[in-house]
């Protein structure tokens, strides 16, 4: 007999699950720590208007924003991730989400968290939400002796690549994703939310917006 397929409920991070971006809330940490230097953020910044003004696409930006790791130590990484997610990022866990979330796991689907963020954000948020490691899908950086090489795994988990990591999952698992959910505020994910059966727009961004309307999709506020 063959087993039925599964549903899945696949969760974006930044400003879904979250009501801020994760990234800006490293930053002004790290900047408040007195940790990261100035030259650091002005390339950020820089790399982030040329992005909203589209001459810079977000797999470029990330790629460049990595070399910035190179010669650090995973495991120092690792460790002052995790303690800046316990003390501040779960505070920015938007309510609703985590109704949404028990929502589906009452229904018994399978919740999953899809982020082009790094995994070792997505992993300890994850760990606080009570979702498995091998239920999240993030942005993995190389490391050799136990260094950052300042380049990026591919494929990274952004655009396309979301939903291509969402397809090898989907098979891993034996989820069918005509039946599974994808909740997201970014039109960055569009890829996906045109390959699952319920696409849902949370806080979305005005291209979202136009995009979800003009379809009938389901439009959530989480915050």
């Amino acid at each position: 007999m063959v087993a039925a397929m599964r549903t899945a409920a696949f969760f974006d991070m930044d400003r879904t699950l979250l009501s801020e971006s994760s990234t800006l809330l490293w930053i002004r940490y790290m900047r408040e720590r007195g940790e990261l230097p100035v030259s650091y953020i002005l390339r950020f910044v820089g790399a982030m208007v040329r992005y909203q003004l589209g001459q810079l696409d977000m797999v470029e930006m990330t790629r460049r924003l990595a070399k910035d790791l190179a010669g650090e130590q995973e495991a120092q990484r690792a460790t002052s991730t995790r303690r800046w997610v316990t003390e501040q990022v779960v505070n920015f866990v938007a309510p609703e989400g985590l109704r949404w979330l028990d929502a589906h796991r009452k229904r018994g689907h399978r919740v999953a968290m899809i982020t082009a963020s790094p995994a070792y954000t997505a992993d300890a948020l994850a760990e606080h939400l009570a979702i498995p490691v091998e239920d999240v899908m993030a942005t993995r950086f190389e490391v050799r002796n136990g260094r950052f090489t300042g380049r990026m795994l591919e494929p990274m988990v952004i655009g396309e690549g979301k939903l291509s990591a969402a397809q090898e999952y989907a098979a891993r698992n034996d989820i069918d994703l005509a039946s599974s959910y994808f909740y997201t505020d970014s039109i960055a994910d569009l890829a996906l939310l045109e390959r699952v059966g319920f696409p849902v727009a949370v806080n979305p961004d005005r291209p979202l917006l136009k995009v979800a309307e003009a379809r009938g999709w389901d439009i959530v506020r989480f915050y």
